[in-house]
């Protein structure tokens, strides 16, 4: 009788104690998955949360990471023999504005994306200098009129010149012939900023911009192209054609699709704005003086529609106004085109 009942104490022990294991193994099985749970949760959490952008504030659209570099402003040589160029399809803003005779030449602002080279490079205005200068810009040009070279001397704008750097910060390509082969890198604009001593660093007055899903509330007309005729020669005539799907207007330049010279990419434009404004000859050389600051009539287009506008200049800049009012621009390029006859203009 006592070896029968221990013998029954020893088999209950026994039980006890794997009931004890399976619990324990049960209460850490359970423990596993509900860590595995919060895990997964805390993944899905991390992977939902919405990463914080910022606003470009020359496009009005949305970047990873607030740009606080000063932008750049370079002059861009438009003649035939110098397109395609280098860079311009990542510049924000542009301003085609007539030089000598029926040329005209770009200035190119960049900001919230830099190439990794611009050009051709070419000679400066006087009124280049004061669109530069509103921007407080980095001024990158290669050579200069009389009325420019005192304004840049002045110190109204902190200038790199070619003149001063070809062969060491801007570079002369062989497949080109002077003065259509000018380039510089952002890396040379960069290390010239640095060698002269310029802040490389700014903070930025952004323009103003229409929300998502948002539209311009004045009355306009459906445009799905234009064209610019600064003269009777085709080469130097500008069209903007409408692409529906991108919500924007394909430039084309001399009757061909300007794009980019390194990566082919289709220049475009999200908002084209026409300004109207006196030119005048000031000298034998054909050099112009050209009104950037009195206002006057202009046609703002974006979104496949036209709207007539004024135009004011606002610390230097060139906006549109309607009624008294900003007149909004929609996220993305901005070309600005400054001609001397709206009337000439082909809708």
């Amino acid at each position: 009788m006592l070896l029968l009942a221990s013998l029954m104490l020893m088999l209950a022990g026994c039980q006890s104690n794997n009931e004890k294991n399976v619990d324990s193994s049960q209460e850490q099985s359970q423990e596993t998955a509900e860590v595995a749970i919060e895990e997964e949760e805390q993944v899905a959490t991390e992977v939902s949360e919405p990463m914080e952008q910022e606003q470009a504030p020359f496009t009005g659209e949305m970047v990873e990471e607030k740009v606080d570099a000063r932008p750049v402003a370079v002059m861009v040589n438009n003649d035939i023999k110098a397109r395609p160029q280098s860079g311009l399809h990542q510049a924000d803003v542009v301003y085609e504005v007539l030089a000598e005779g029926d040329i005209t030449r770009l200035l190119a602002i960049f900001h919230s994306e830099m190439p990794e080279t611009v050009g051709p490079v070419r000679s400066s205005r006087a009124y280049f200098v004061d669109l530069a200068k509103a921007y407080d810009a980095l001024y990158v040009f290669h050579g200069w009129s009389p009325g420019a070279k005192e304004k840049i001397q002045a110190g109204e704008v902190d200038g790199i010149n070619g003149l001063t750097y070809d062969g060491t910060l801007f570079k002369r390509a062989s497949f080109r012939k002077a003065p259509h082969n000018s380039y510089i890198s952002s890396e040379n604009i960069q290390k010239g900023a640095e060698q002269l001593n310029y802040e490389t660093q700014a903070e930025v007055q952004p323009f103003t911009f229409l929300k998502k899903g948002q539209i311009n509330p004045y009355e306009g007309t459906a445009l799905e192209q234009v064209k610019i005729e600064y003269s009777s020669r085709q080469a130097t005539h500008v069209e903007y054609r409408y692409d529906a799907e991108r919500k924007a207007y394909v430039r084309y330049s001399g009757g061909v699709k300007h794009t980019d010279l390194e990566t082919e990419e289709e220049i475009v434009a999200h908002n084209v704005f026409l300004v109207e404004t006196s030119h005048l000859v000031v000298d034998k050389q054909g050099r112009r003086e050209i009104d950037i600051t009195s206002g006057g009539n202009g046609v703002l287009i974006q979104h496949g529609e036209r709207f007539d506008v004024e135009w004011k200049s606002v610390d230097g800049k060139i906006l549109p106004y309607k009624n008294g009012e900003q007149v909004p621009l929609i996220p993305g390029k901005t070309w600005i085109q400054i001609i001397p006859d709206l009337e000439k203009v082909i809708y």
